[in-house]
């Protein structure tokens, strides 16, 4: 039994690229945890894509001991569609290490991060990393964390995660600031469910922290919030591998297989308790609110099952997907899925890929809107522009209008500003926070941030601005709908709701990702978006020619006009009688998604 007072929980939070997975990895090296024979670069980061990519996805515990002190670690990630994974990190922990790019400095999610560790009240211990590179400034960097933090520069380490320079020094630090775990060993047990996996042969594994008493194998667990019943058929700690335990303590982070086989039963931020003890629930994490909106439906229609169970599958282990079953008359069953983000929609449509093989089509992203239609008192709600009724009969569109809050830099402010109204904003004031920081107020429609807003932010701010939104009215907006013909057949999956004068701007911009990405067929493909009967965009792919001359050795020249004639005659017959059917491929629909 490992006491209380010998037990360090603690999460690793930092902005994308700071190196929090390297500075895991010689954490997990120094203490023994994982032997050089088994050590590579990113070892917490399980899946290929975070592999390829170079970012976490997925937060990752690991198990450790440090002079007769176990640390539990949980790696957390860093890009913005992913802070929910480090919300939840958060609420599992005593302490943080705030780790900053001694080259970068702080940068947004340095400080939306501390701010969700400030939130739960944990105790942050200040790191700079990667000083061994030639660019790194050391007394520049300890000043910006002073001022941001309001802590002495003797507390601020210094260590390199590449050359494992300080790690030591840290991981003493780790055991004298982070307080031991508080809960009693003696009440009944009850545990929060911080992340889950499903596993083809163990069912339902949850990741667990153990907040009071303590859990045995074969012990009956109920879920609270679900009223699931298992038994622990296994449990214990990630080091990072599964290793079994005969139980986990009060305190303690590790894993528990419930034998559920159903997915929904067992979610995050539910507690697990033993038997009918009962006992108050502890309390889960904030839902997550979606900025981007799209549908995905399988390719094939007889793949509807297996996308519904795969997205089943992937709620478990990504708790920010919200999802509902979607009909289109063109693409059949499907789903309408919320995300944080274009990042997390992409690396969403690559898992269902990689670990389901399948093959999706993604629609363009959109809100609600409100439809009123003539001689009706009520409005109808659409999700897409396939439900837009015939123009003649709507007497007008209302869409979604947010007020929206960005604090930014004091420099930023002329092109935060810039940015919202070039995106239909309108000015509402500005507060000034600090000498060098601003918040600025504005409503804006909520169809123009939730795309690509936030990643333009970003770009004109250096990555320091941050926003929060709330939508608090619907207002009367001239939307139409913008058809993208291919061949002269409507395309439905392009379909969107636009600005009427925006339509032609927009359909020409998909209609040049088109041209680029549809190979050459044997005849002229015609490329158009259209509003109604109009056309107010064109473009077209030539037909890909064969060479019927090529066999040809010698002889008159008329043999040669004679062949060419008749390939004449061939493509006007096929054009006569209506052309092909044109496969637009996969990544065409991922290319115009993002905008």
């Amino acid at each position: 039994m490992v006491p209380q007072a010998r037990i360090r929980n603690f999460c690793i939070i930092a902005h994308i690229d700071h190196g929090k997975s390297t500075l895991s990895d010689r954490l997990l090296e120094i203490t023994g945890t994982v032997d050089s024979r088994h050590m590579k670069a990113q070892l917490l980061d399980s899946m290929d894509i975070e592999r390829e990519r170079g970012i976490t996805i997925k937060l990752a515990p690991a198990r450790m001991v440090w002079k007769d002190i176990t640390l539990n670690l949980i790696d957390t990630p860093g890009h913005i569609d992913f802070n929910y994974e480090v919300s939840r990190s958060l609420a599992a922990v005593d302490g943080a290490v705030l780790l900053v790019d001694a080259t970068q400095g702080v940068q947004a999610q340095t400080i939306a991060n501390l701010y969700l560790a400030m939130e739960e009240n944990l105790e942050i211990i200040p790191v700079l990393n990667k000083i061994d590179l030639p660019a790194a400034d050391v007394p520049r960097r300890t000043a910006e964390l002073v001022k941001l933090i309001g802590c002495d520069p003797a507390n601020v380490l210094c260590v390199s995660g590449k050359t494992g320079e300080g790690v030591k020094e840290l991981l003493d630090a780790i055991v004298e600031r982070i307080p031991c775990p508080e809960g009693d060993e003696n009440a009944p047990p009850r545990a929060l469910i911080f992340d889950s996996a499903y596993d083809d042969y163990k069912g339902v594994v949850a990741y667990v922290r153990v907040i009071d008493g303590t859990f045995k194998k074969r012990d009956r667990l109920r879920m609270m919030a679900t009223d699931a019943e298992g038994e622990v058929l296994e449990l214990g700690a990630l080091t990072p591998k599964m290793s079994p335990l005969d139980e986990l303590e009060t305190g303690q982070i590790g894993y528990m297989v419930s034998g559920l086989k159903d997915i929904r039963a067992c979610r995050v931020g539910d507690t697990v308790t033993v038997g009918n003890i009962g006992g108050v629930p502890l309390e889960g994490y904030r839902e997550v609110k979606p900025m981007v909106y799209a549908g995905i439906f399988p390719a094939g229609g007889d793949d509807y099952s297996a996308l519904r169970e795969a997205m089943e599958r992937l709620k478990l282990n990504d708790s920010a997907l919200v999802y509902e079953p979607e009909h289109s008359p063109a693409l059949g069953y499907g789903f309408r899925c919320g995300f944080l983000g274009m990042l997390h929609l992409e690396i969403l449509k690559e898992r269902l890929d990689r670990e389901f093989n399948l093959d999706l089509v993604v629609t363009l992203p959109s809100v609600a809107y409100h439809v009123f239609q003539n001689g009706k008192p009520d409005f109808m709600v659409i999700k897409s522009a396939l439900d837009l009724p015939d123009p003649s009969f709507v007497d007008r569109v209302e869409e979604p209008w947010a007020r929206i809050d960005i604090i930014t830099r004091v420099e930023d402010i002329g092109g935060v500003m810039g940015l919202c109204q070039d995106r239909r904003g309108i000015y509402v004031n500005t507060e000034y926070l600090s000498d060098n920081r601003a918040v600025l107020h504005y409503e804006i429609p909520l169809s123009a941030i939730i795309v690509d807003f936030n990643d333009k932010l970003k770009s004109i701010s250096a990555g320091y601005a941050s926003m929060g939104y709330e939508v608090f009215t619907y207002r009367t907006a001239d939307v139409v709908k913008l058809d993208i013909l291919v061949a002269e057949d409507a395309v439905d999956a392009f379909a969107t709701l636009v600005y009427r004068d925006e339509a032609e701007r927009v359909g020409r911009r998909v209609l040049d990702v088109l041209k680029d990405e549809i190979p050459k067929m044997q005849f002229v493909i015609k490329l158009q978006a259209a509003i109604g009967g109009k056309v107010v965009a064109s473009e077209r792919i030539s037909a890909m020619r064969k060479d019927v001359t090529g066999d040809l050795y010698g002889g008159d020249v008329t043999r040669k006009m004679k062949l060419l004639e008749k390939q004449k005659k061939g493509k006007k017959k096929m054009m006569a009688m209506g052309v092909g059917k044109v496969n637009i491929p996969s990544e065409a629909y991922m290319k115009v998604l993002k905008r």
